[in-house]
């Protein structure tokens, strides 16, 4: 089944694509002026959820049945007074408080009501009544190696991917920046770190192995392979083919191993896409061409996907929530911190840009 609608979260609100023949038109502009940053469609009752950052007001949650019509509010994950963020990287421990919903991801169908938020900084939270309340998974909160976890481009840790196994969903994993990868298998009673086989090239010398030092960008799971993982991390490109764990660097790929975002073929697990950039100080599309790379044999070889993407001039970063593939994993979508929003029907062969210049663009997601 194609997707016919996009929707697309930005600094100044959130955008409602529909189909239009080939093409795409602005359906609907939701909250103008407010920061949406993450969106959700739930695929067991359809109703869709929208992160916002309002600055001075915080964090709010937003819920809508009607596809964006009206919108009920939430409440937010929330941490207590007790709650302490400790930092690796020498920063002042500090009394937690919510700065962003990063990561939202649904319970299986067997779980009505289940949702999962991820945030900065690094609590991973469960609500069982579609977001009226939120419980702080304490037992991955109170893990030892928490000590260690740093922020990435934040200032502080954060949950940013959330992977809900489609064959338990009392597996869960998560992938922080910057600690690792964590995985458990009894619904967040107990957790283990398995960011084996990753290499940080940013750490000293003899400390590059460390799980707990990985800065994860982005972590997807195979729809109907799900022992099959694919990870943007800042120092290249991983795949797991055994479940989240002992993970195996992919070097082929061109024409760069950094980035933040990743799309993984729902029901093909050789085939991922990647927008590529140049990391740590420039950030910036490597010679200043936007391009898509993708693998179709597992990460043995790539194509460098460039028709229809500007190729002069090009200072778009993807973030990583930025980079979408439909249910059916023909169709993908990404947007730009510059407000370019480009789509593909063919898997990345050819891409149209939609007809706007939209604000920095957090996230796309179809619906």
């Amino acid at each position: 089944m194609s997707a016919d609608t996009l929707l697309v979260s930005t600094r100044k609100g959130l955008f409602v694509w529909a189909r239009a023949g080939a093409g795409w038109k602005l359906e609907h502009h939701a909250f103008p002026g407010d920061s949406v940053t993450l969106t959700l469609v739930d695929p067991r009752d359809g109703q869709w959820y929208a992160a916002m950052n309002l600055g001075h007001f915080g964090c709010k949650l937003k819920r809508s049945a009607d596809r964006g019509r009206s919108w009920t509010e939430c409440a937010v994950p929330a941490y207590g007074e007790d709650d302490i963020v400790p930092v690796g990287d020498g920063k002042e421990t500090k009394v937690a408080t919510l700065k962003l919903i990063w990561s939202l991801a649904a319970g299986d169908a067997s779980q009505p009501g289940r949702l999962w938020a991820g945030t900065i900084p690094g609590g991973l939270f469960k609500s069982d009544d579609l977001g009226e309340s939120w419980q702080l998974q304490r037992e991955l909160w109170k893990q030892p190696e928490r000590g260690s976890w740093f922020g990435g481009g934040y200032d502080e840790p954060g949950i940013h991917s959330i992977c809900v196994d489609p064959r338990d969903p009392r597996c869960v994993r998560v992938a922080v920046s910057t600690g690792g990868v964590w995985r458990s298998d009894d619904d967040g009673e107990s957790w283990e770190q398995t960011a084996h086989g990753m290499r940080a090239c940013y750490m000293p010398e003899g400390q590059q192995d460390t799980p707990n030092s990985q800065d994860v960008h982005q972590m997807v799971q195979c729809r109907s392979a799900p022992e099959r993982f694919w990870v943007q991390h800042h120092c290249g490109v991983f795949r797991s083919d055994s479940n989240g764990g002992d993970w195996k660097e992919i070097t082929s790929i061109e024409p760069s191993a950094f980035g933040f975002a990743v799309a993984l073929h729902p029901d093909d697990p050789d085939t991922a896409w990647f927008v590529p950039g140049i990391k740590d100080e420039c950030r910036l599309p490597v010679d200043a061409k936007l391009v898509v790379a993708r693998t179709r044999d597992g990460g043995k070889s790539f194509d460098v996907l460039r028709e229809g993407l500007p190729q002069e001039h090009v200072y778009d970063l993807v973030y990583r929530h930025g980079l979408t593939v439909s249910d059916d994993g023909n169709q993908l979508a990404f947007g730009s911190t510059t407000g370019g929003v480009w789509a593909s029907d063919d898997q990345g062969d050819h891409w149209q840009m939609l007809p706007a210049r939209l604000p920095m663009v957090h996230a796309v997601c179809f619906a």
